[in-house]
């Protein structure tokens, strides 16, 4: 198989706080579809992300806990989590303390060469904003 790409679907509980939340985190709505909608898109430059309704996988707790490091409980963790690379970890950090977006993690240099931060959506979702760190 050559995959040309991959758009991952997550499971929420309220499609238009999803939308709100990721339009802090910077990202726009694409789309949606149904009336009410129950189904839509969300981007940020070449990245989709597919909301579905009480559907199409699992949701995490959303509560407010450490994701990583010595305090957390990473089998207590049932959303799903995802990678965003970016440019500037801590730029993307700042924007969520001002947007009050919670932030699980972080920022902090990890032992294998990445700066990263966790952010958890309401439904429980974790995203590692991360970026990689250069040594020269």
């Amino acid at each position: 198989m050559y995959a040309k790409a991959i758009t991952p679907i997550l499971n929420v509980s309220d499609i238009q706080r999803s939308f709100d939340w990721f339009e802090k985190l910077g990202w726009k709505k694409c789309w949606d579809w149904g009336t009410p909608p129950t189904f839509g898109s969300v981007g940020s430059g070449e990245c989709e992300i597919f909301l579905c309704v009480n559907a199409q996988g699992g949701r995490g707790g959303g509560e407010n806990r450490p994701s990583f490091g010595p305090d957390s409980d990473g089998a207590a963790e049932t959303g799903v989590w995802m990678s965003i690379w970016v440019d500037d970890v801590d730029a993307v950090h700042q924007r969520c303390v001002e947007q009050g977006i919670e932030i699980s993690w972080g920022p902090e240099n990890m032992p294998w060469d990445v700066r990263e931060m966790h952010v958890r959506h309401p439904d429980g979702h974790v995203f590692r904003i991360s970026r990689g760190i250069d040594h020269s």
